[in-house]
């Protein structure tokens, strides 16, 4: 079996940091969302990867590579226009040949469960297998009408008036049945060539199509809220693994903490779960829980928690901040802060908070 990730979207949702940042590549717990989707994929035994990518393939690749690392063999896929995830099967053709194969949103976060997915798709062979989970609001997801056998009835994308609660989570198993039926579709009235549109022409073809309930975590990270409620629940599961030697004397912490090489804590008190990247430096500063910083970052008199920080952010003399993304390199200071400011502060940005 081969995978199709996906990972081309520009991430409107997430703007301003995926105008420089594809949103795939947004860490959680200090980990790019493309890298444990990668790491998920491994876990099902497969090696051949297939990676769709758009306009920031440079960035992709300089994280991604040729994926050996993850014991991964990478191919890089165009697609110069976002034109559906049906599209995206039909331009890979080449790479998936005859062989059967997941496809799998680079954006969604998914802990626990893909592994057992993979195995029950290889032991009994449907046609294609889809991955769902009951949601409150239906209408902003591809949705799947089930019997009470697993069959999958119809399929509808975004539907005004769904029926049913049961909405595909971004993780497709398909045998090699669905070349013919992505052949030859038409655009939807969003412009996009829809899966779910070559998923109905199976089962209304009378092929095999089943669909799993996901009992493990899943989230769509394509807003702030969703990425931040993902890094709390990896955070969760941190072990520290001290002792550390860049902790001076005058710095306290408790819970689960792991420090990146190199990273120094002085003057500081920090309450995991918490992880701290590489090269960062945290002086007289209050790391809460729930927060994770990128590597190279300086945090000087700074209160901060449930929050992620990227990469070389500077953040000095700002207490309170909470529930916040902060950019990369993004410099942000005050002289008097108020309490709990909530930041969603884009690449690069330069901000003064007055009291």
């Amino acid at each position: 079996m081969k995978a199709l990730i996906l990972s081309g979207g520009t991430g409107t949702r997430l703007r301003p940091f995926t105008y420089s940042i594809p949103k795939q590549l947004v860490p959680v717990a200090n980990k790019p969302v493309l890298l444990h989707c990668l790491e998920n994929v491994r876990a099902m035994g497969v090696t051949e990867v297939g990676l769709i990518v758009g306009g920031q393939e440079e960035q992709i690749r300089a994280v991604v590579g040729d994926g050996s690392p993850l014991g991964l063999e990478i191919t890089y896929i165009p697609q110069h226009l976002p034109l559906g995830l049906a599209h995206c099967v039909q331009i890979a053709r080449d790479f998936l040949g005859d062989d059967d194969f997941v496809m799998y949103l680079g954006d969604n976060m998914l802990i626990g469960g893909t592994t057992e997915a993979a195995k029950a798709f290889q032991e009994q062979r449907p046609d294609a297998a889809l991955l769902v989970t009951e949601v409150p609001d239906p209408r902003q997801f591809g949705v799947a009408e089930v019997d009470a056998e697993g069959r999958v009835l119809a399929l509808a994308e975004k539907p005004p008036h769904p029926r049913s609660n049961l909405a595909l989570i971004g993780v497709y198993f398909f045998t090699p049945a669905i070349h013919e039926a992505v052949a030859g579709l038409r655009p939807s009235a969003r412009g996009e060539l829809e899966i779910t549109d070559a998923i109905q022409r199976l089962v209304e073809d009378g092929r095999a199509v089943s669909a799993e309930r996901f009992t493990g975590y899943w989230k769509d990270t394509g807003n702030v809220e969703d990425m931040l409620d993902c890094n709390r629940v990896l955070l969760d599961a941190l072990r520290s693994q001290g002792p550390y030697a860049g902790v001076d004397p005058d710095s306290v912490l408790t819970g689960e903490v792991v420090l990146g090489p190199g990273a120094e804590i002085i003057a500081s008190r920090v309450e995991g779960p918490v992880v701290v990247g590489a090269g960062t430096v945290i002086r007289n500063s209050h790391i809460g829980p729930h927060t994770a910083v990128g590597r190279d970052c300086e945090l000087t008199g700074t209160g901060i928690s449930d929050s992620i920080v990227l990469e070389g952010a500077s953040i000095r003399d700002v207490q309170g901040i909470h529930g916040s993304l902060i950019g990369r390199w993004a410099d942000v200071q005050a002289g008097t802060s108020l309490p709990r400011r909530r930041l969603l502060v884009g690449d690069h940005s330069q901000i003064s908070l007055s009291a």
